[in-house]
Protein backbone atom coordinates (compact mmCIF):
# COMPACT_ATOMS: atom_id res chain seq x y z
CA UNK A 1 0.00 0.00 0.00
CA UNK A 2 1.07 3.65 -0.77
CA UNK A 3 2.34 5.58 2.07
CA UNK A 4 -0.68 8.33 2.75
CA UNK A 5 -0.45 12.00 1.77
CA UNK A 6 -1.98 14.16 3.82
CA UNK A 7 -2.31 18.24 2.66
CA UNK A 8 -2.91 21.16 4.30
CA UNK A 9 -5.04 23.66 2.37
CA UNK A 10 -3.83 27.40 2.23
CA UNK A 11 -6.50 29.27 -0.34
CA UNK A 12 -10.12 27.30 -1.18
CA UNK A 13 -11.72 29.78 -3.11
CA UNK A 14 -12.15 28.56 -7.13
CA UNK A 15 -8.96 27.30 -8.06
CA UNK A 16 -8.49 25.57 -4.56
CA UNK A 17 -11.99 24.12 -5.12
CA UNK A 18 -10.25 22.65 -8.29
CA UNK A 19 -7.28 21.00 -6.55
CA UNK A 20 -9.65 19.66 -4.11
CA UNK A 21 -11.57 17.97 -6.24
CA UNK A 22 -8.65 16.84 -8.22
CA UNK A 23 -7.11 15.64 -4.54
CA UNK A 24 -9.90 13.50 -3.90
CA UNK A 25 -9.30 11.20 -7.10
CA UNK A 26 -5.91 10.13 -5.95
CA UNK A 27 -5.77 7.00 -3.93
CA UNK A 28 -3.92 7.37 -0.55
CA UNK A 29 -4.38 11.15 -0.60
CA UNK A 30 -6.26 13.30 1.62
CA UNK A 31 -7.26 17.32 2.00
CA UNK A 32 -6.26 16.97 5.88
CA UNK A 33 -6.88 20.39 7.45
CA UNK A 34 -7.59 23.53 5.42
CA UNK A 35 -7.27 27.87 5.81
CA UNK A 36 -9.22 29.81 4.16
CA UNK A 37 -10.59 32.61 5.59
CA UNK A 38 -13.61 33.37 3.73
CA UNK A 39 -16.44 31.40 5.66
CA UNK A 40 -18.04 31.07 2.37
CA UNK A 41 -15.43 29.68 0.53
CA UNK A 42 -14.65 27.56 3.69
CA UNK A 43 -17.81 25.77 3.62
CA UNK A 44 -17.75 25.24 -0.20
CA UNK A 45 -14.79 23.41 0.26
CA UNK A 46 -16.26 21.09 2.25
CA UNK A 47 -18.25 19.81 0.13
CA UNK A 48 -15.00 18.18 -1.63
CA UNK A 49 -13.23 18.08 1.71
CA UNK A 50 -15.79 16.84 4.36
CA UNK A 51 -13.62 15.42 6.56
CA UNK A 52 -11.20 17.88 7.28
CA UNK A 53 -10.17 19.71 10.04
CA UNK A 54 -11.10 23.52 9.22
CA UNK A 55 -8.24 26.16 10.92
CA UNK A 56 -7.86 29.71 11.45
CA UNK A 57 -4.57 30.98 10.60
CA UNK A 58 -1.39 29.53 8.19
CA UNK A 59 0.38 29.22 11.68
CA UNK A 60 -2.51 26.81 12.94
CA UNK A 61 -2.63 24.98 9.88
CA UNK A 62 1.51 24.45 10.28
CA UNK A 63 0.83 23.09 13.67
CA UNK A 64 -1.76 20.05 12.42
CA UNK A 65 0.98 17.27 13.16
CA UNK A 66 -0.61 15.13 10.74
CA UNK A 67 0.21 17.06 7.44
CA UNK A 68 3.03 15.75 4.64
CA UNK A 69 2.73 18.45 2.62
CA UNK A 70 1.50 22.11 1.89
CA UNK A 71 -0.80 23.31 -1.10
CA UNK A 72 -0.50 27.03 -1.44
CA UNK A 73 -4.03 28.31 -3.93
CA UNK A 74 -4.46 31.80 -2.28
CA UNK A 75 -4.33 35.17 -3.70
CA UNK A 76 -1.17 36.01 -6.23
CA UNK A 77 -0.27 38.54 -3.43
CA UNK A 78 -0.13 36.39 -0.14
CA UNK A 79 2.70 33.40 -2.11
CA UNK A 80 5.75 34.95 -0.88
CA UNK A 81 4.69 35.70 2.54
CA UNK A 82 3.29 32.32 3.12
CA UNK A 83 6.32 30.93 1.46
CA UNK A 84 8.43 32.49 4.05
CA UNK A 85 5.67 31.44 6.85
CA UNK A 86 6.74 27.64 5.83
CA UNK A 87 10.24 28.04 5.58
CA UNK A 88 10.50 30.14 9.54
CA UNK A 89 8.28 27.68 11.06
CA UNK A 90 7.74 23.84 9.16
CA UNK A 91 9.21 23.13 5.54
CA UNK A 92 7.07 20.52 4.52
CA UNK A 93 6.82 19.77 0.38
CA UNK A 94 4.88 22.73 -1.20
CA UNK A 95 3.14 23.00 -3.97
CA UNK A 96 2.42 26.82 -4.99
CA UNK A 97 0.24 28.36 -7.16
CA UNK A 98 1.58 30.38 -10.05
CA UNK A 99 2.87 33.35 -10.24
CA UNK A 100 4.91 32.71 -7.00
CA UNK A 101 5.27 36.68 -6.73
CA UNK A 102 3.57 40.00 -8.36
CA UNK A 103 6.32 42.80 -7.30
CA UNK A 104 9.43 43.13 -8.84
CA UNK A 105 10.53 44.44 -5.60
CA UNK A 106 10.26 40.39 -4.43
CA UNK A 107 12.81 39.14 -6.71
CA UNK A 108 15.15 39.20 -4.00
CA UNK A 109 13.19 37.97 -1.28
CA UNK A 110 12.71 34.85 -4.09
CA UNK A 111 15.84 34.53 -4.54
CA UNK A 112 16.65 34.11 -0.60
CA UNK A 113 13.97 31.14 -0.51
CA UNK A 114 14.67 29.41 -2.87
CA UNK A 115 18.48 28.99 -1.59
CA UNK A 116 17.38 28.48 1.53
CA UNK A 117 14.22 26.69 1.64
CA UNK A 118 15.02 22.78 2.55
CA UNK A 119 12.16 20.80 1.23
CA UNK A 120 10.79 20.27 -2.29
CA UNK A 121 8.66 23.09 -4.35
CA UNK A 122 6.51 22.51 -6.94
CA UNK A 123 4.95 25.69 -8.97
CA UNK A 124 1.77 25.00 -10.54
CA UNK A 125 2.09 25.25 -14.35
CA UNK A 126 -0.78 23.26 -14.99
CA UNK A 127 -0.83 23.73 -18.60
CA UNK A 128 2.63 21.32 -18.63
CA UNK A 129 0.12 18.31 -17.80
CA UNK A 130 -2.87 19.16 -20.27
CA UNK A 131 -2.82 15.87 -22.77
CA UNK A 132 -2.90 17.74 -25.89
CA UNK A 133 0.03 19.74 -24.84
CA UNK A 134 2.19 17.06 -22.87
CA UNK A 135 1.92 15.29 -26.54
CA UNK A 136 3.02 18.45 -28.72
CA UNK A 137 6.00 18.95 -25.47
CA UNK A 138 6.73 15.10 -26.30
CA UNK A 139 6.62 15.47 -30.01
CA UNK A 140 7.67 19.05 -30.76
CA UNK A 141 11.68 18.03 -31.15
CA UNK A 142 11.21 15.49 -33.53
CA UNK A 143 8.12 17.00 -35.40
CA UNK A 144 10.01 20.15 -36.38
CA UNK A 145 13.48 19.41 -36.80
CA UNK A 146 14.19 21.69 -34.02
CA UNK A 147 11.85 24.48 -33.02
CA UNK A 148 12.46 27.96 -35.02
CA UNK A 149 9.36 29.75 -33.64
CA UNK A 150 6.45 29.32 -31.47
CA UNK A 151 3.40 31.15 -31.48
CA UNK A 152 0.98 30.26 -28.50
CA UNK A 153 -2.35 31.69 -28.97
CA UNK A 154 -5.46 32.07 -25.96
CA UNK A 155 -8.88 33.50 -26.97
CA UNK A 156 -10.57 32.66 -24.06
CA UNK A 157 -13.18 34.63 -21.31
CA UNK A 158 -12.81 37.27 -19.70
CA UNK A 159 -11.25 37.07 -16.03
CA UNK A 160 -14.01 35.58 -13.49
CA UNK A 161 -15.28 37.09 -10.11
CA UNK A 162 -12.91 36.09 -7.16
CA UNK A 163 -13.19 36.83 -3.61
CA UNK A 164 -12.87 40.07 -2.94
CA UNK A 165 -12.25 41.06 -6.40
CA UNK A 166 -8.09 40.96 -5.82
CA UNK A 167 -8.01 40.04 -9.52
CA UNK A 168 -9.35 43.25 -10.61
CA UNK A 169 -6.15 45.36 -10.15
CA UNK A 170 -2.43 44.95 -11.06
CA UNK A 171 -1.13 45.75 -7.48
CA UNK A 172 -2.72 42.06 -6.39
CA UNK A 173 -1.92 40.48 -9.71
CA UNK A 174 0.96 41.21 -10.89
CA UNK A 175 -0.65 42.57 -14.17
CA UNK A 176 -2.49 39.88 -16.37
CA UNK A 177 1.00 38.71 -18.51
CA UNK A 178 2.01 37.81 -14.95
CA UNK A 179 -1.27 36.44 -13.82
CA UNK A 180 -2.43 35.03 -16.36
CA UNK A 181 0.20 33.80 -18.94
CA UNK A 182 3.09 33.15 -17.00
CA UNK A 183 1.88 29.42 -18.00
CA UNK A 184 2.68 30.09 -21.28
CA UNK A 185 5.58 31.70 -20.38
CA UNK A 186 7.03 28.57 -18.51
CA UNK A 187 6.12 26.63 -21.48
CA UNK A 188 8.13 28.80 -24.40
CA UNK A 189 11.12 28.32 -22.21
CA UNK A 190 10.33 24.32 -21.93
CA UNK A 191 9.84 24.21 -25.56
CA UNK A 192 12.74 26.64 -26.89
CA UNK A 193 15.40 24.46 -24.46
CA UNK A 194 17.37 28.18 -23.91
CA UNK A 195 16.60 31.13 -21.78
CA UNK A 196 14.89 34.46 -22.49
CA UNK A 197 16.86 37.53 -23.32
CA UNK A 198 14.61 40.13 -24.43
CA UNK A 199 10.73 41.09 -25.15
CA UNK A 200 8.77 43.18 -27.07
CA UNK A 201 4.81 43.71 -25.97
CA UNK A 202 2.18 45.79 -26.67
CA UNK A 203 -1.14 45.17 -25.12
CA UNK A 204 -4.23 47.37 -23.92
CA UNK A 205 -7.12 47.25 -21.56
CA UNK A 206 -10.11 48.00 -24.49
CA UNK A 207 -13.41 45.95 -23.85
CA UNK A 208 -13.37 44.25 -20.65
CA UNK A 209 -14.23 45.35 -16.89
CA UNK A 210 -14.33 49.23 -18.23
CA UNK A 211 -17.47 49.97 -16.46
CA UNK A 212 -16.86 48.13 -13.07
CA UNK A 213 -15.70 49.78 -9.81
CA UNK A 214 -14.16 48.86 -6.65
CA UNK A 215 -14.40 51.34 -3.46
CA UNK A 216 -13.87 53.87 -6.30
CA UNK A 217 -11.42 52.10 -8.36
CA UNK A 218 -11.71 51.01 -12.00
CA UNK A 219 -9.80 47.80 -12.75
CA UNK A 220 -6.53 48.30 -14.08
CA UNK A 221 -5.85 44.65 -15.83
CA UNK A 222 -4.79 44.34 -19.79
CA UNK A 223 -7.57 42.21 -21.32
CA UNK A 224 -5.83 41.58 -24.48
CA UNK A 225 -1.69 41.79 -25.98
CA UNK A 226 1.02 40.89 -28.32
CA UNK A 227 4.52 39.32 -27.05
CA UNK A 228 7.56 38.60 -28.65
CA UNK A 229 9.96 37.12 -27.00
CA UNK A 230 13.89 36.14 -28.09
CA UNK A 231 16.39 33.05 -26.68
CA UNK A 232 19.77 32.88 -26.53
CA UNK A 233 18.95 30.09 -28.96
CA UNK A 234 18.32 32.72 -31.69
CA UNK A 235 15.24 31.13 -31.49
CA UNK A 236 11.60 33.33 -30.97
CA UNK A 237 8.20 32.97 -29.31
CA UNK A 238 4.68 34.88 -29.69
CA UNK A 239 2.21 35.11 -27.58
CA UNK A 240 -1.34 36.33 -28.67
CA UNK A 241 -3.31 36.56 -25.79
CA UNK A 242 -7.17 38.05 -26.08
CA UNK A 243 -10.10 37.78 -23.41
CA UNK A 244 -12.93 38.89 -24.94
CA UNK A 245 -13.35 35.97 -27.31
CA UNK A 246 -14.74 33.38 -25.42
CA UNK A 247 -17.02 32.09 -28.52
CA UNK A 248 -13.87 30.49 -30.06
CA UNK A 249 -13.98 27.06 -31.00
CA UNK A 250 -10.77 26.17 -29.22
CA UNK A 251 -9.41 28.07 -26.35
CA UNK A 252 -5.11 27.65 -26.76
CA UNK A 253 -3.86 26.98 -30.19
CA UNK A 254 0.16 25.92 -29.64
CA UNK A 255 2.05 25.36 -32.79
CA UNK A 256 6.25 25.32 -33.38
CA UNK A 257 7.79 25.31 -36.69
CA UNK A 258 11.29 24.24 -37.68
CA UNK A 259 13.03 23.30 -40.68
CA UNK A 260 11.46 19.63 -41.20
CA UNK A 261 7.75 20.43 -40.07
CA UNK A 262 5.09 21.86 -38.20
CA UNK A 263 3.42 20.48 -34.83
CA UNK A 264 0.00 22.17 -33.63
CA UNK A 265 -2.04 21.30 -30.11
CA UNK A 266 -5.85 22.91 -29.88
CA UNK A 267 -7.46 22.88 -26.50
CA UNK A 268 -10.98 23.83 -25.94
CA UNK A 269 -11.64 26.02 -23.11
CA UNK A 270 -13.68 24.64 -20.01
CA UNK A 271 -16.64 22.34 -20.69
CA UNK A 272 -19.10 24.33 -18.20
CA UNK A 273 -18.48 27.48 -20.89
CA UNK A 274 -19.37 25.67 -23.62
CA UNK A 275 -22.63 26.78 -25.37
CA UNK A 276 -25.32 23.46 -25.27
CA UNK A 277 -26.90 24.05 -28.41
CA UNK A 278 -23.68 23.88 -29.95
CA UNK A 279 -23.75 19.75 -28.60
CA UNK A 280 -20.86 17.71 -27.55
CA UNK A 281 -17.83 19.87 -26.90
CA UNK A 282 -14.78 20.05 -28.91
CA UNK A 283 -12.32 17.46 -28.60
CA UNK A 284 -8.32 18.47 -28.20
CA UNK A 285 -6.19 17.56 -31.27
CA UNK A 286 -2.45 17.57 -32.18
CA UNK A 287 -2.03 18.30 -35.23
CA UNK A 288 1.61 17.17 -37.12
CA UNK A 289 2.22 18.97 -40.78
CA UNK A 290 5.84 17.64 -41.92
CA UNK A 291 7.42 19.28 -45.03
CA UNK A 292 8.39 16.13 -46.99
CA UNK A 293 5.56 14.18 -47.21
CA UNK A 294 3.32 17.39 -46.75
CA UNK A 295 0.65 17.07 -44.12
CA UNK A 296 -1.57 17.49 -41.74
CA UNK A 297 -2.17 14.18 -40.17
CA UNK A 298 -4.21 15.08 -37.27
CA UNK A 299 -5.26 13.10 -33.98
CA UNK A 300 -7.67 13.51 -31.06
CA UNK A 301 -6.01 13.67 -28.16
CA UNK A 302 -9.09 12.78 -25.52
CA UNK A 303 -8.76 13.31 -21.68
CA UNK A 304 -10.40 11.10 -19.45
CA UNK A 305 -13.86 12.07 -18.51
CA UNK A 306 -13.74 11.91 -14.88
CA UNK A 307 -10.54 13.88 -14.70
CA UNK A 308 -12.01 16.65 -17.39
CA UNK A 309 -14.86 16.75 -14.83
CA UNK A 310 -12.53 17.61 -11.91
CA UNK A 311 -11.41 20.86 -13.05
CA UNK A 312 -11.36 24.09 -15.73
CA UNK A 313 -8.08 22.62 -16.77
CA UNK A 314 -8.33 20.27 -19.67
CA UNK A 315 -7.36 17.30 -16.75
CA UNK A 316 -3.79 18.89 -15.84
CA UNK A 317 -4.32 19.30 -12.52
CA UNK A 318 -4.63 15.67 -11.41
CA UNK A 319 -2.15 14.68 -13.53
CA UNK A 320 -0.14 17.74 -11.67
CA UNK A 321 -0.77 16.41 -8.43
CA UNK A 322 -0.21 12.66 -9.29
CA UNK A 323 3.61 13.92 -10.22
CA UNK A 324 4.06 16.11 -6.86
CA UNK A 325 1.96 13.42 -4.68
CA UNK A 326 5.35 10.65 -6.02
CA UNK A 327 7.84 13.48 -5.18
CA UNK A 328 6.11 13.95 -1.55
CA UNK A 329 6.07 10.18 -1.29
CA UNK A 330 10.16 9.77 -2.66
CA UNK A 331 9.29 8.26 -5.48
CA UNK A 332 10.48 11.22 -7.41
CA UNK A 333 13.94 12.82 -7.22
CA UNK A 334 12.94 16.57 -7.97
CA UNK A 335 9.97 18.87 -8.59
CA UNK A 336 8.97 19.01 -12.33
CA UNK A 337 8.29 23.15 -12.22
CA UNK A 338 11.18 24.41 -9.59
CA UNK A 339 11.40 28.17 -7.95
CA UNK A 340 13.72 29.13 -10.64
CA UNK A 341 10.98 28.05 -13.24
CA UNK A 342 8.35 29.78 -11.64
CA UNK A 343 11.05 33.01 -10.83
CA UNK A 344 12.02 32.92 -14.84
CA UNK A 345 8.26 32.78 -15.97
CA UNK A 346 7.01 35.51 -13.60
CA UNK A 347 10.00 37.84 -14.93
CA UNK A 348 8.97 37.10 -18.66
CA UNK A 349 5.57 38.58 -17.96
CA UNK A 350 6.88 41.51 -15.75
CA UNK A 351 9.28 42.35 -18.73
CA UNK A 352 6.10 42.12 -21.21
CA UNK A 353 4.00 44.45 -19.09
CA UNK A 354 6.94 46.80 -18.79
CA UNK A 355 7.00 46.89 -22.28
CA UNK A 356 3.70 47.86 -23.02
CA UNK A 357 4.37 50.74 -20.72
CA UNK A 358 7.09 52.04 -21.46
CA UNK A 359 6.97 51.05 -25.50
CA UNK A 360 10.10 49.29 -25.91
CA UNK A 361 12.06 46.01 -25.48
CA UNK A 362 12.89 44.94 -21.92
CA UNK A 363 16.06 42.93 -21.51
CA UNK A 364 15.51 39.84 -19.08
CA UNK A 365 18.54 40.72 -17.14
CA UNK A 366 16.91 43.74 -16.16
CA UNK A 367 14.75 41.84 -13.49
CA UNK A 368 17.45 38.75 -12.92
CA UNK A 369 21.05 39.15 -12.97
Amino acid sequence: MAKQVNYGIIGCGMMGQEHLRNIALLPDTSAFAIFEPDKEMAQAALAFAPNALLVDSVEALLDVAELDCILIASPNFRHVEQLEALAAKRPLPVLVEKPLFTDPNDVARMVAFRDTYPAPVWVAMEYRYMPPIATFLTEAAAATGGVKMLTIREHRFPFLPKVGDWNRFNQKTGGTFVEKCCHFFDLMRLVMQSEPVRVMASGGRDVNHLDETYDGATPDILDNGYVIVDFASGARAVLELCMFAEGARYQEEVSAVGPEGKIEALVPGPGRFWPEHLGTPPVPQVIVSPRDPKGPFARDVPVDPTILEAGDHNGSTFYQHQGFVELVRGERERAQVDVKDGMKSVVMGMAAQLSMTEHRAVRIDEFLT
